[in-house]
């Protein structure tokens, strides 16, 4: 009983010293690979990188002290980032403080629908995403992903677009003209630096010593040259006009988004009390809330439009200043410096986001983007609600969400942990890490993490450094603490370039064209869903679950003509004496017998197919006698089916023909003993098996010389 509720106590059964050093030693190394990799990630979910960190802290050790895998490494992964940054950018802008507060609490909701799973023992319900469908679905977010990356490896900053291909399509027109080529440069380099280690020793944990490198050269060439000015350094007065007329814009959203959240109350309150006072009608008050609420909400769309063009505008203008400027640098547009003066040779932009510039200081990007200041210690505590929203009006909201990303990541983890345990030999039981993986989201975002699952590299590095025991996770755990409580000044010039090629290098691995091939010779539906839920994905990137969902409804259809139109087939004696499908195999029938086999669960769905089945078969064949039923293929019948089978059983007898059964399974011939429809076809009339069947039948029939040779007897090819 206690190791079910703690399996962690299964650790110290004949733990020893060595195994100890042996799990301190793949903990360091997993900790290497995940410092870095956790604030690329966190920076892909549309949060500042430090989150990584908080995201790398308790959730590693929380998954390993209740999960059943002993290697599995978890904490931020791509495609679950990815996912998050989706579902949460309708509801709030990128890492403002709202985005932050919905990404924790979709962390806890992941969890809570984990951990139920997990307790229920439900873990079968992951079974709904079909191979073929994640096959698909992991393909096109590789590519997503990796795309997604562009922007910062460039340099350059755009504006998203609704789908992700418009932006992909806007940054490379922004690189063609402003790529700013010392990033590009450190891009380039952290991604020769780990392809180069991981030829010459996979051992070396290589995107560790790329961010090493990459930062040290960042610190000393002073990669990064930000300036703060106030906005009369500015010498430009179409700019300055610009820059005001974009913070009129911001302002007005959040004027207008003040008064829609005001609104949306007052509408609440208003509903609840025509449901108290028992109108069935909307009150005169809540058609002119909703009045109010489309008339904001047009304000606030021309309002982004107008803000969305300003913010462009900016971006794409660059400013010269002088060389020496002082401590007050003065930046012109273009050419336009005064007599005699030479440029410092940088090209300044203003950096511009979703928010207030800020006129008395004015950020001027003259080198590359890196990481900054990251706070220092840990962060535990009570996840705050989203503004004007409460707890499980959130959890609610991001309940849908949730469910596809808890199946997602859980596919993923249980994936690498079963590949992980055929090497081992360790037995895994996939309801205890549900429960594992639900505790770590839940227990996680108490400590400002967003949703993670078990990431393949980190479990394949734990694996490698010889883990004997969820230990190494713990030593994870530490060494990111460590790292946050004395250690984050060091991150300080980190280029955000080089986190782009980190989760660029780390998503090459998801791209896996052989599983469309598999999935095509496996079954060409299955192929043809899986290219169709790639394609699906791509398209409404960056909405991936609308991928998913189109793989899913496929699937599911898919499933349902299965069972609505059977394989129905007539079979004749082959070569090697079995029976088997005379179309399939070009045989020839037998005019008098018809050996018919249903291949499926006789139920409401096809409960009628059978019959049309058979009767089609009587009227291609007035000869036709005898029809056998091999029913080895029927797995189950209901109460439809059994009816159907009735009806079947008085047709075929009626027009003085005779019909039997073999292979029979228990199951069925329960339903049968139960409904009392085994006396009206009579006990003798079912056959253990067709071989059995055919004997006495063919003594009935073709003794009587109705003809020389049988195909149920020897082998006959269609001419």
């Amino acid at each position: 009983m206690l190791t079910k509720i703690f399996p962690f106590l299964l650790w110290f059964k004949d733990y020893n010293g060595e195994k100890m050093r042996a799990d301190l030693v793949a903990g360091i190394t997993v900790a290497m690979v995940l410092i870095p990799q956790s604030m690329a990630y966190a920076q892909l979910a549309g949060l500042p990188a430090y989150y990584g960190l908080y995201a790398a802290f308790l959730p590693p050790m929380v998954a390993s002290l209740f999960g059943s895998s002993r290697q599995l490494a978890t904490g931020p992964v791509a495609v679950v980032s990815l996912m998050s940054a989706a579902s949460l950018e309708p509801l709030a802008t990128a890492g403002s403080p709202q985005f932050i507060a919905y990404a924790i609490i979709l962390a806890f909701t992941v969890g809570t629908f984990q951990l139920f799973l997990g307790v229920f023992r439900l873990g079968l319900v992951v079974n709904l995403l079909s191979h073929p469908v994640v096959n698909g679905f992991t393909n096109a977010a590789a590519i997503v992903i990796a795309s997604s990356q562009f922007s910062k490896l460039f340099g350059v900053y755009v504006d998203k677009a609704p789908h992700h291909y418009q932006t992909i399509i806007n940054v490379c027109k922004s690189a063609f003209h402003y790529t700013h080529f010392p990033t590009l440069g450190m891009g380039v380099l952290a991604i020769a630096i780990m392809v180069g280690l991981k030829r010459y020793n996979p051992r070396i944990p290589n995107v560790l010593v790329a961010v090493a490198v990459t930062t040290t050269l960042s610190l000393f060439m002073g990669f990064n040259n930000d300036r703060t000015v106030p906005i009369e350094n500015i010498k430009n007065p179409e700019v300055v006009k610009t820059i005001e007329e974009f913070n009129s814009d911001i302002m007005l959203i959040e004027e207008l988004g003040a008064k829609r959240a005001g609104l949306n109350n007052e509408l609440k309150a208003a509903l609840e009390e025509s449901k108290a006072n028992g109108h069935h009608f909307p009150s005169d008050r809540q058609i002119e809330i909703e009045h109010s609420l489309v008339v904001i909400n047009s304000q606030i769309d021309r309002a982004k439009a107008s803000a969305h063009e300003k913010r462009e505008l900016l971006r794409l203008i660059h400013f010269a200043t002088a060389d020496n400027p002082g401590e007050t640098p003065e930046f012109y547009v273009g050419p336009s410096l005064p007599d005699g003066a030479e440029t410092d040779g940088n090209k300044w932009r203003v950096k511009v986001g979703n928010k207030v510039i800020d006129v008395k200081k004015i950020n001027m990007i003259g080198g590359g983007a890196i990481v900054g200041e990251i706070p220092k210690g840990l962060k535990v505590g009570i996840p705050k609600a989203p503004e004007n929203t409460s707890y499980f009006a959130a959890f609610i909201q991001l309940l849908p969400f949730a469910v596809i990303i808890s199946l997602l990541g859980f596919m993923e983890a249980i994936a690498i942990a079963k590949s992980m345990a055929a090497k081992t030999g360790q037995k895994l039981d996939p309801n205890q890490e549900l429960i594992g993986q639900g505790l770590a989201n839940i227990i996680g975002s108490f400590g400002q993490s967003y949703a993670v699952s078990g990431s393949f590299s980190r479990s394949a590095v734990n694996l490698q450094a010889n883990a004997v025991s969820g230990m190494s996770s713990v030593v994870t755990s530490i060494m990111v603490a460590l790292t946050l409580l004395f250690f984050t000044p060091l991150l300080y010039h980190l280029p955000q370039a080089v986190l782009a090629s980190v989760i660029m290098m780390a998503v090459i691995g998801l791209v896996n064209t052989n599983g469309f091939v598999h999935a095509w010779k496996a079954k060409r539906s299955d192929g043809i869903i899986s290219v169709i839920s790639f394609v699906c994905t791509l398209y409404f990137a960056p909405h991936l679950e609308e991928g998913i969902m189109v793989g899913v409804a496929l699937t599911f259809g898919l499933f349902i003509y299965k069972n609505l139109r059977p394989r129905v087939a007539l079979l004749s004696r082959s070569e090697d004496k079995t029976l088997k499908s005379a179309v399939k195999c070009g045989l020839q029938e037998c005019d008098h017998i018809a050996v018919v086999r249903f291949d499926g669960s006789l139920i409401f769905t096809n409960a009628t197919y059978l019959e049309d089945k058979v009767l089609e078969y009587i009227t291609e064949k007035p000869a036709l006698l005898h029809i056998l039923i091999e029913s080895s293929g029927i797995n189950d019948i209901d109460a439809s089916g059994e009816d159907a089978l009735s009806i079947l059983i008085d047709t075929v007898r009626g027009s003085g023909r005779e019909i039997s059964f073999c292979g029979v399974k228990e199951r069925v011939i329960d339903v049968l003993t139960r409904t009392h429809l085994i006396e009206k076809i009579g006990e003798d009339n079912i056959y253990p098996d067709a071989g059995t069947a055919l004997q006495v039948i063919h003594r009935r029939i073709h003794d009587q010389g109705d003809c020389t040779t049988c195909p149920l007897k020897e082998c006959i090819y269609l001419p």
